[in-house]
């Protein structure tokens, strides 16, 4: 239970002045997709310098409340697009990005490296970087991939819920055990020019494989401690265990299905249900949230708390320690959040239960600023020692057969 009272109020007060020296570096929000579903990318009905709490989870009030002081944007597409379709629709993506930094400049600046992080945080704006989520954006082209990197993108989530051809997704069938020789090309020239590989989203066998071959940090950009949710999205604690030696850092995500057990079950039966109403089970428009409340009235949901997430990162830190954990809470990318954290002014009230819990504000300083800082920088260092190895022109054909 999240403590009340007097007590509650100065955890919260410590935690918003904690957020102001130390804003959260969150790894992913979808608020990109959440446009195109919604208005498709029509930025005036959906103005997020004014308050959207009545369609989205996120707007800049609410991020200001919440201490945010950067934030991957997600250009996710899903996986049901594929080859030159799924490209198109992630450069998409990546365009209403640019457009909501034009369109809030006060408050939003784009960040491609960690001093452009280090520098929105001295000008008090919101340094905003991208991460494309699933390698099916780069149609197993490597150049597309360097492309993306041109564009500003700083990580890729390997996979997203479906296996692609060189590498297995945690919610699909084995497929090429992990990843194929051409996935391990894919990881090698990520670290060559600089862009952070994700391992949320992907199997086990899969973070294996890239902890393997990576010389640079990974990331998982939104996912929490298997051992305290078991479901296969998040990460097995023999995984965690190898991020010291990377230097990476795992992001814990706010996903009720993800960190509450008996949100599992209720969540798998609500999908089932969108998708008898020929809706797709992550849909978050309107006619999908009117759909999640009536089976939700009808079927009361397991709710997470603050208390929840809190579970997992002290796992996390135990296991990985306090250098190699950050939050990713994937708001805008579902339907349901966490009480407490309902949205993204919700950071401090994590941040005054770690508090509650004897947590360091040097510990708190960490999860939300320095190690996703430090982890960027690191990746930019590794990119910069490779620059004497010409650009891979491999191709899926010639490794993968």
């Amino acid at each position: 239970m999240t403590p009340v009272g007097a007590e509650y109020g100065h955890l919260v007060a410590r935690a918003r002045e904690l957020l102001a020296a130390y804003p959260v570096v969150d790894g992913h929000n979808d608020l990109p997709w959440a446009l195109r579903e919604q208005v498709r990318y029509d930025l005036d009905r959906r103005d997020i310098a004014t308050d959207q709490s009545a369609c989205l989870h996120t707007d800049i009030p609410r991020l200001r409340a919440g201490g945010v002081g950067a934030q991957f944007w997600s250009v996710y597409v899903r996986s049901d697009l594929a080859g030159d379709d799924a490209v198109s629709a992630t450069l998409e993506q990546i365009d209403v990005v640019t457009q909501l930094l034009a369109r809030y400049p006060e408050h939003l600046v784009r960040a491609v490296t960690a001093d452009d992080m280090e520098a929105a945080r001295a000008d008090g704006r919101i340094a905003s970087l991208m991460g494309a989520e699933g390698g099916h954006s780069i149609n197993n082209s490597l150049a597309t991939l360097r492309a993306l990197h041109t564009l500003g993108v700083r990580y890729m989530t390997l996979t997203h819920n479906d296996n692609i051809a060189w590498a297995d997704s945690a919610t699909d069938e084995p497929g090429v055990g992990g990843l194929s020789p051409f996935g391990r090309e894919v990881v090698r020239e990520m670290n060559r020019v600089g862009m952070l590989v994700d391992l949320s989203h992907v199997a086990a066998t899969t973070m294996r494989a890239a902890l393997a071959v990576s010389v640079a940090p990974v990331i998982f950009s939104h996912s929490s401690a298997r051992a305290v949710c078991d479901h296969p999205r998040n990460i097995p604690d023999d995984v965690l265990g190898l991020l010291p030696g990377n230097g990476g850092v795992a992001m814990a995500t706010f996903v009720p299905k993800f960190v509450l057990p008996e949100a599992v079950e209720w969540t798998r039966r609500a999908d089932e249900n969108m998708r008898a109403h020929g809706l797709h089970h992550l849909a978050t428009t309107p006619d999908a949230m009117r759909v999640h409340a009536a089976f939700e009235e009808a079927n009361p949901r397991p709710v997470a708390t603050v208390a929840t997430v809190a579970d997992h990162l002290d796992h996390m830190r135990e296991v990985a320690g306090i250098d190699h954990i950050g939050i990713g809470g994937d708001y805008d990318g579902t339907a349901f959040t966490p009480a407490g954290l309902e949205d993204v002014a919700g950071y401090p009230n994590l941040i005054a239960e770690l508090l509650r819990r004897g947590w360091s504000e040097g510990d708190v300083a960490k999860l939300t600023w320095h190690n996703a800082v430090r982890a960027l920088r690191d990746a930019e260092s590794v990119a910069k020692s490779l620059q004497h190895r010409p650009p891979s022109n491999a191709t899926l054909a010639e490794l993968d057969t």
